[in-house]
């Protein structure tokens, strides 16, 4: 028999018809600036534009972390911490449902990841780690260090949608998601299916 709540968590189809909608998820011709290319691209703050909509995948993935009795027991006691900016409607979102005692946020600064708010050795309690979307998973890798840093133990780590070809654990935790997506990155034109099609491009900035 499933945990309680488990059933309470929409299908991965359900989430993708939510970023669908949204305009969130788009398919298409897409070239990063890095120059890959790819057939599809999330641009997750258009999910979280609406309150509905953020209440939705917020509280639908603190259910990934609330159905870990480790974690479970050490609610309200926690923080909740986003490794970019992207991450804090959905840091915010899983603080509330879980009732979390502090929230804290990261951002890159002359090439590293600091903490925006002026953070203690000790002051951060056992900490989930979250963010709209896993790409590559640097962001979080580089999170986890700073945490590691200051002394704090990492509980719990997860995503809107988390791409297959990035790590499933992260610092020794498991990544949790509601979406695995399996993205098809081309490293140039040449490689890439729509150029040989002559799809027209669209330039994204990240």
């Amino acid at each position: 028999m499933a945990a309680p709540g488990v059933q309470l968590i929409p299908s991965p189809e359900e989430i993708m018809q939510i970023l669908k909608r949204t305009g969130a998820f788009r398919e298409g011709h897409f070239v990063y600036p890095n120059g890959k290319h790819t057939a599809h691209y999330f641009q997750m703050p258009l999910a979280f534009r609406y309150y509905d909509t953020a209440r939705v995948l917020a509280v639908a993935l603190s259910r990934k972390f609330r159905v870990d009795r480790d974690i479970a027991s050490q609610l309200p006691k926690v923080s909740i911490i986003s490794p970019s900016s992207g991450g804090i409607p959905v840091a915010f979102g899983v603080r509330d449902a879980l009732s979390a005692q502090q929230i804290y946020w990261a951002e890159q600064e002359n090439g590293q990841r600091m903490f925006r708010q002026y953070v203690n050795q000790g002051d951060i309690a056992p900490c989930i780690i979250v963010d709209d979307i896993i790409r590559s998973g640097h962001a979080i890798e580089e999170t986890v260090e700073l945490v590691k840093s200051l002394g704090a133990p990492i509980i719990g780590c997860g995503a809107i949608v988390h791409f297959t070809s990035a790590p499933n654990e992260i610092g020794g935790v498991p990544v949790r998601s509601l979406v695995e997506f399996d993205e098809k990155f081309y490293n140039s034109a040449a490689e890439c299916l729509d150029c040989n099609t002559g799809a027209p491009e669209e330039h994204v900035r990240f």
